[in-house]
């Protein structure tokens, strides 16, 4: 009787175990992410041995998604046509095949995946980027200031481009093509930038979005403090994306599309003009990093948890963990890492690689089997 009784037992215990399934823990269950920068030294696609450092420390800290920055400020670090390929020719010196493509092969060896990282939006300090070369300032975006020179169009510290124009959206979906039809074994494409400056947000007064605008909404006197206004150029930063997404999908109706969104959500809607959540609640991606970069825990919580109320699915939010300012405080990281892994999101992304390198203590933090 009483092993008949252990025999019961044990069948309702494996019935339990397959109704409710018990996780192996956040860490396993949840998939991390690196940002990987293209101006690290040296560049992780630099060298089949970066390439497979890269890879390496990929798998020792448990992260299943490497987000790669191949275009950043005009230029490609892949074969482009449209923009600077000089990076992606100074990796070809040193290493015989495609660098974008060994690092694909050597991820998904280990089960992990790609997604390449593009910065749209922003030429960064680039002076020679092409998009200037062939349009010249008429293609940055500007506020009402007389301008001069094209210093004088420098928005913290970058040059951004102009979301309401059709040439910039025509360009930039063009390197996108690029990238797709390059590369078919990638994973994903996450869309950085794609949103105004928000650092003293009066912008938007170029030519073609003026007139565009104008003979939209029939208004003939533009005023910043307008909802109507306000209204378009959000308008213009959501359909910038979604025709990024409409030409990668075109091409690739299976690859993952994301993007980042500014934080605090605050910032990200009345300065950046990037309805981040809408795009989530209507499907137009698959997900989106939150650049939750404080260095202070509680604020960082404070600014995820204001986003929950606001996204019908928390789970399509991946919480980005700023590393790089916390490479002297492995307390907060640790703090941060074990909210981001435990708050219902649908994962996390370190930001970045090389803060992992220079800071082994917190590389060392992920690796760990402890309570995330």
């Amino acid at each position: 009787m009483f092993r008949s009784l252990k025999i019961l037992v044990l069948f309702y215990v494996l019935v339990f175990l397959s109704l409710f399934p018990v996780s192996a823990g956040c860490a396993e269950s949840l998939p991390r992410g690196i940002f990987v920068m293209a101006l690290d030294e040296p560049c992780a696609l630099s060298s089949r041995q970066e390439i497979i450092k890269l890879v390496n420390l990929a798998k020792r800290t448990r992260a299943k998604i490497i987000f790669i920055q191949i275009y950043r400020g005009n230029k490609a670090w892949f074969p482009s046509l449209i923009a600077d390929s000089s990076p992606y020719k100074d990796c070809l010196k040193n290493i015989p095949e495609d660098p974008l493509k060994l690092l694909i092969k050597q991820a998904h060896s280990f089960g992990i995946e790609v997604h390449v990282w593009l910065n749209m939006l922003s030429l960064s300090k680039n002076k020679n980027a092409p998009l200037l070369q062939k349009y010249g300032f008429s293609v940055l975006t500007s506020n009402l200031k007389e301008k001069y020179s094209l210093e004088d169009y420098k928005i913290d510290n970058q040059y951004f481009l102009e979301p309401g124009d059709m040439r910039v959206r025509r360009e930039l979906s063009g390197i996108i093509e690029e990238v797709i039809r390059s590369y078919p074994g990638l994973d994903g494409i996450l869309f950085d930038y794609v949103r105004y400056p928000d650092k003293n947000p009066a912008y938007g007064y170029t030519e073609m979005n003026m007139g565009r605008f104008k003979r939209a909404s029939g208004v003939k006197t533009i005023k910043e403090e307008d909802e109507i206004w306000k209204d378009w150029k959000r308008a213009q930063v959501t359909e910038t994306l979604q025709e990024f997404i409409d030409t990668a999908r075109r091409i690739n109706p299976n690859i993952q599309v994301s993007a980042t969104g500014c934080m605090p959500i605050q910032r990200a809607y009345y300065e950046a003009f990037q309805d981040w959540t809408f795009w989530l609640n209507r499907g137009l991606v698959d997900f989106v990093i939150a650049m939750d970069y404080s260095p202070d825990h509680l604020e960082f919580e404070r600014w995820i948890s204001a986003i929950k109320a606001k996204v019908s699915d928390f789970r399509k939010v991946k919480i980005a963990v700023g590393a790089y300012k916390l490479g002297s405080f492995p307390g907060e990281f640790k703090e941060e890492l074990r909210f981001s892994e435990n708050a219902g999101a649908g994962g996390c992304v370190i930001f970045h690689y090389s803060s992992l390198l220079d800071n082994p203590v917190l590389a060392n933090i992920l690796e760990e089997d402890s309570e995330f």
